[in-house]
């Protein structure tokens, strides 16, 4: 529970930062998202996923 929540602090803080450096690119991205058909972002997101779930197992061993 503790890694869980230590996860979270660490995507809040690297969001938070693209947020606070460039306003106008996150616009410009979630404009670029909402534009992107949802097959593209699903395949995104699968992939992320996986990455993801890989770099943890590595770390985690």
């Amino acid at each position: 529970m503790k890694e869980l929540i230590l996860a979270i602090g660490l995507v809040l803080a690297i969001e938070g930062t693209l947020y606070a450096l460039v306003p106008g690119g996150v616009k410009k991205l979630m404009q670029s998202a909402l534009e992107t058909p949802d097959s593209v972002l699903r395949i995104g997101g699968v992939v992320a996923l996986a990455l993801g779930v890989l770099i943890v197992w590595f770390v985690r061993g």
